[in-house]
């Protein structure tokens, strides 16, 4: 049987939580909740588009989340 690429499955969390967590409050709620990677990027970044499953992303401004996506 193949490994799964994410064992544990995609955690089951709201996204939207995390909009106005200051970043190191976010990636701890993130880590906790299961998440594996999570990338934290400033405003206006250039990111590649792959998918990673299991990721969360978050848009920082200011040192806050502005918005928040898996993969």
């Amino acid at each position: 049987m193949p490994e799964q690429p994410f064992p544990g499955g995609i955690p089951d969390d709201d996204l939207d939580a995390y909009v106005g967590l200051p970043q190191r409050e976010a990636e701890h709620r993130a880590y906790e909740r299961g998440w594996r990677p999570v990338r934290s990027l400033p405003r206006d970044a250039v990111v590649t588009m792959e998918y990673v499953a299991g990721r969360l992303n978050f848009t920082l401004d200011g040192g806050r989340v502005v918005r928040c996506w898996t993969g």
